[in-house]
């Protein structure tokens, strides 16, 4: 195999150059492992058991790849009376708001904090929704984990806030 130069490192099969950098490429994959570990798919989130949340964020992440809060829910765990019958607005994917609605539930857990993950920002701004507040009071449906394993993580299909109903699957219709 012929040596060749790269980025000022020779590359041959027992170079000093060709070493290094595949230490330094290791330890790029060590540092950036947690990363790709931190950030879930969809798949392992129930989506035939909506639940619904209501509390007062306590924490807020508004970035990529999607935004972020903790929600410390409040002390009644209850379902609205209207939760059913609310308004929606219409959004490009097909989802039967109504029917998730209705079929809204209690998470079985009562966590004190719950990681609620958002929509990407992009899509955020297309709903328009600004940025939430610490200290604001939510509510929301969307799902957790199956069978309610691991962290209290809810990926938000309905965000409610000010009277305000945001559909957080897809863009507006």
């Amino acid at each position: 195999m012929a040596a060749r130069l790269v980025h000022g490192y020779v590359d041959a099969p027992g170079a000093p150059g060709g070493a290094r950098r595949r230490v330094l490429a290791a330890l790029a994959t060590l540092m950036l492992a947690p990363v790709a570990r931190a950030h879930h798919g969809w798949s392992s989130f129930d989506q035939n058991r909506p639940i619904y949340l209501a509390g007062t964020v306590r924490a807020v992440r508004w970035a990529n790849p999607h935004a972020e809060l903790e929600l410390e829910p409040g002390p009644e765990w209850q379902l609205p009376r209207d939760l059913s019958k609310r308004p929606l607005p219409a959004q490009q994917a097909p989802v039967d708001g109504a029917a998730l609605l209705a079929a809204s539930t209690l998470p079985r857990r009562r966590d004190k904090l719950w990681t609620v993950e958002l929509a990407p920002l992009t899509r955020m701004q297309a709903w328009g929704v600004e940025p939430l507040k610490v200290g604001e009071a939510i509510e929301l449906v969307g799902f957790t984990f199956r069978e309610e394993r691991g962290d209290a993580v809810v990926r938000v299909e309905y965000l409610f806030r000010g009277g305000k109903a945001y559909a957080l699957r897809s863009s507006p219709a």
